[in-house]
């Protein structure tokens, strides 16, 4: 609503609406006419039978051979036949309304999953996290050029790893890798030296933390929304997730607190409490890899020092990839990946690669020059 009111789209909108309830409008008629017309002739095909039993009984088999019991149970029998027809014909609209959901259900429920386990895959045990690319090639779709070819690198446990890059270099795409929400076309990804083909999905992700810019906030409370990252966590564990994130305070001002409710994708709260909140909820799953994509975009400077301080507690000890477009943010990092001309072109700490006064360099004296 807020768009087409922004840009000045109601006429426009009005139009497809009025469209759109026209074409509902007719399929409703026409499904009433169906309706009625399906009753009337249960009715006349009731009445018909009615008609026939009589027929035959009285004219051709002759009233005196056939005893009024036996008239009166033939009539019963046929009662008994068209009674559940004729209140099918009084359900018609709402069966094929039935029908019709449960059409899309099917077809969500058949639809098959891009990426699928092999078979005999096995559970991935407890990590410590360490990642290595071999040789990974990777495009979208068969018809497409590759966003990534022949990228190789190693992470050992603990590290913090920032890539940057233009707008389609594939950041994301590196990630989305690690976390097997896509398939490599070609080569391996490692982790703790398993291939994550061959082990369980469910395995491998319960054993990271994704946090992107737009975090989902669930209807709910405070509290059930951050024991999300781990279900049977206690409330003492919930506290500590917040306090370790900075979001405790800001909780705490609130009128129930950690019981406060929040309808679906948080209304009523910052873009930067949705964070605090997601970080929380990552927090309490103490996942061995994090990712963070673009997790502090979207939010103000003064939020994102409270945010960045909670990013920082949550770094510690973890193997991270963080994605981050302010590159002031990513200073800390113990190295940078500079991703473009679909591998990385260079690699780094933020001291190194000024030093290098390579595309790095060009990326972060623009922002700075900017500001």
């Amino acid at each position: 609503m807020k768009i087409i009111h922004g840009f000045c789209g109601e006429k426009e909108t009005e139009e497809t609406f009025d469209q759109l309830v026209k074409e509902h409008k007719t399929s409703f008629k026409n499904a009433i006419r169906m309706s009625d017309c399906f009753g009337s002739i249960i009715d006349l095909s009731w009445g018909l039978g009615c008609i026939s039993l009589y027929f035959v009984g009285i004219v051709i088999l002759k009233a005196d051979n056939i005893s009024v019991g036996t008239f009166i149970a033939f009539g019963t029998y046929i009662n008994m036949f068209w009674q559940p027809i004729n209140n099918l014909s009084n359900f018609y609209n709402q069966i094929t309304t039935n029908i019709a959901g449960a059409e899309r259900i099917f077809e969500v429920l058949d639809t098959e999953p891009e990426i699928q386990e092999e078979n005999g895959a096995k559970e991935l045990p407890p990590i410590n996290g360490n990642v290595k690319f071999e040789n990974v090639t990777f495009a979208y779709d068969s018809d497409s050029e590759n966003v990534l070819e022949n990228v190789n690198f190693e992470i050992k446990a603990g590290e913090t790893i920032a890539l940057v890059g233009a707008t389609g270099a594939g950041k994301s795409t590196i990630i989305n890798l690690i976390s097997r929400f896509y398939e490599t076309n070609s080569g391996r990804v490692l982790i703790d030296g398993y291939d994550i083909k061959k082990v369980t999905i469910e395995s491998l992700r319960q054993q990271m933390g994704i946090m992107t810019q737009e975090n989902f906030i669930f209807s709910g409370t405070i509290s059930e929304n951050i024991k999300y990252g781990k279900l049977d966590a206690t409330d003492q564990e919930v506290v500590e997730a917040a306090k370790a994130v900075n979001a405790h305070n800001f909780i705490m001002k609130l009128k129930n607190g950690y019981d406060t409710l929040l309808s679906e994708r948080g209304g009523g709260l910052s873009v930067g409490q949705k964070q605090l909140i997601a970080l929380a909820r990552t927090m309490i799953s103490k996942p061995k890899i994090l990712i963070l994509d673009e997790a502090t975009s979207s939010i103000d400077t003064k939020t994102e020092l409270l945010v960045q301080k909670g990013i920082e507690e949550i770094l510690k000890g973890r193997t991270s990839f963080v994605i981050a477009h302010r590159l002031s943010t990513i200073k800390k990092a113990d190295r940078i990946f500079v991703i473009g001309n679909r591998n990385i072109i260079e690699e780094g700490t933020h001291k190194q690669l000024l030093e290098k006064k390579g595309v790095y360099y060009s990326l972060y004296r623009a922002q700075f020059d900017e500001v």
